[in-house]
């Protein structure tokens, strides 16, 4: 009987580090863009890897505005590397391209960076909001 309580137990603990969310999910802030602009960017699974959604656009003054991106997945196929670190693609609204992503995770803050073409970008830091 101690056995099969210890193995629940053991199961029941694993099944909770599956469920665990992954530090990149939930809202961040993006740094303003080429336009000044910025946005809201939910970050949840998909599959087996992150994907990052717009959910609200700013403008310059920092003020809610309607954008044609919002509802766009502006990071996808997205991994942990460990130590903070994720590789993937980000989209970049502001200049219409997908960039092959690097992301560093430090407490609340995200440092986007990407290349295309071999025509690096750095997308600034964002900061997680909830």
């Amino acid at each position: 009987m101690k056995r099969f309580a210890l193995a629940i137990a053991a199961v029941c603990l694993s099944a909770g580090a599956a469920l665990a969310a992954d530090p990149l999910e939930g809202y961040w802030r993006t740094a303003k863009d080429d336009n000044g602009n910025s946005g809201m960017i939910h970050v949840a699974p998909c599959g087996a890897k992150l994907c990052g959604t717009l959910v609200k656009a700013y403008d310059a003054n920092g003020k809610e505005m309607k954008s044609p991106n919002v509802g766009r997945k502006i990071i996808s196929e997205t991994v942990a590397k460990g130590g903070g670190a994720y590789a993937g693609k980000v989209y970049s609204p502001d200049r219409g391209k997908t960039y092959k992503s690097k992301l560093q995770m430090s407490g609340k803050n995200l440092k986007v960076s990407g290349c295309v073409l071999g025509i690096c970008r750095d997308g600034g830091s964002w900061v997680k909001v909830k």
